[in-house]
């Protein structure tokens, strides 16, 4: 059943969508040691720049025409870059250290007010070296766009080879894969605890649903709810200290509360509905959820301990899978929009809706830490893929997996 941390097949990501307006910035290879520069290692320049690109907000130019490829200020010509169009350049080098280790060096630079706008300093192993460009366009993207950067996070998702369930995380590019668990029967609903260091995830392997979660650190895994009937949709509070899960305790679905270590089980819906589908706000004082006590799957609100609970949605009559953005202002969920289901965005003080996705068969949205972005499952050819959607609609991408159907997307949070 446990295969911690197996090397699995990467994502591949399409972009099908970019914003309006695109920073334009020019990115010089990096100069490396001979031992790093070969045909299977991907140059430090060519992540940072498929992870500006993947955003939809940067134009990254084509460097190689211009002779001169700094790699020290010093042997920056100015006037090369602004003909080429470039409002930033990002110049850097790496350098052998003693005990196998490797210092990275980068400049991001204002080519029109030909200064250094930033400058870092990276002492890693090689196998960092992926991770560390990850974290090199996070710094590129905060210090030109004023908001925090992702590429350096996670997502996790499930994908079906055959019929195997493997629960994979990999880095928010798709590279760097793991299998975190496999199994024979279904795994669902995976979700991260906000320190990023354990899974919660719903698994079939005993022939019913079983609420496990598992550290990403050591691999141990414990059981946090195997109740009579059905345990499932677990939801970390924005503390880590407790989940809200669904238990089939009666003969319907309700929410509870439980701690992390499986003790102090609440009950917080008592209703003869299906409420189900629980996700915490980010300030923790309340929980969204899905029933149907009005007739017609809606999002509701009520308090984090329990209590009356108020309708969020009207737009429509199916409105599932609610996900709060990380400042708590908006509300993604999945809507029927004229018998497609499509993810949503309403604006949680002014009631507006936006669907943002054009896809037909949407499930399972999760936000990017930032909230720029939303990543979610979708149908396509007959097999289950991801997708991704910026939250104002204009960025879209497209993420496969050749080797299987992918379900169960989750976006991990940041970390330092």
């Amino acid at each position: 059943m446990l295969l911690p941390f197996t090397s699995h097949a990467a994502l591949t990501i399409e972009i099908v969508g970019g914003a309006a307006q695109q920073i334009p910035i020019a990115i010089v290879p990096f100069a490396q040691p001979a031992s790093l520069q070969t045909a299977q290692q991907d140059t430090l320049a060519n992540i940072i720049g498929a992870d500006l690109r993947r955003s939809g907000l940067f134009r990254v130019l084509e460097t190689r025409g211009v002779a001169n490829q700094p790699t020290d200020i010093s042997q920056v010509r100015y006037p090369e870059w602004a003909a080429l169009q470039a409002q930033a350049l990002t110049i850097g080098n790496v350098e052998a250290l003693p005990g196998n280790r490797l210092k990275v060096t980068f400049r991001l630079l204002d080519v029109l007010k030909q200064n250094q706008l930033v400058g870092m300093e990276y002492n890693i192993a090689p196998n960092q070296l992926r991770m560390t460009a990850h974290k090199i366009a996070d710094v590129i993207y905060e210090k030109l766009t004023g908001e925090t950067g992702v590429f350096a996070t996670r997502i996790s998702y499930v994908s079906k080879v055959g019929k195997r369930y493997t629960l994979q995380v990999a880095d928010a590019d798709g590279f760097s894969p793991q299998t975190v668990v496999s199994s024979a029967e279904p795994i669902i609903s995976p979700t991260w605890s906000h320190d990023g260091t354990k899974l919660a995830y719903v698994s079939f392997e005993r022939k019913k649903p079983i609420v496990f979660i598992q550290s990403l650190v050591s691999g141990q895994r414990t059981v946090l709810a195997n109740f009579k009937g059905n345990n499932s949709a677990p939801s970390w509070s924005p503390d880590d200290r407790k989940l809200a899960i669904v238990l089939t305790h009666g003969a319907n679905s309700q929410i509870y509360t439980i701690n992390a270590d499986g003790t102090g089980l609440q009950q917080i819906t008592r209703t003869t509905a299906i409420d189900t589908e629980p996700v915490w706000s980010p300030d923790g004082s309340s929980i969204f959820f899905t029933s149907d006590r009005g007739g017609s799957p809606q999002i509701y609100r009520m308090p984090a301990s329990g209590g009356q609970a108020q309708r969020v949605t009207f737009d429509g009559s199916y409105n599932v899978s609610p996900r709060l953005s990380p400042d708590g202002k908006s509300l993604a969920y999945i809507k029927r929009d004229e018998g497609r289901f499509r993810v949503a965005l309403q604006d949680l003080a002014t009631g507006q809706v936006q669907v943002l996705s054009d896809t037909a068969r949407d499930e399972s949205p999760s936000f990017a830490p930032n909230g720029r972005m939303l990543l979610y499952a979708t149908s396509m050819g007959g097999k289950g893929t991801l997708a991704a959607v910026s939250a104002d609609g204009r960025v879209k991408q497209r993420l496969s997996d050749t080797g299987g159907d992918v379900r169960e997307p989750a976006w991990g949070p940041r970390v330092n």
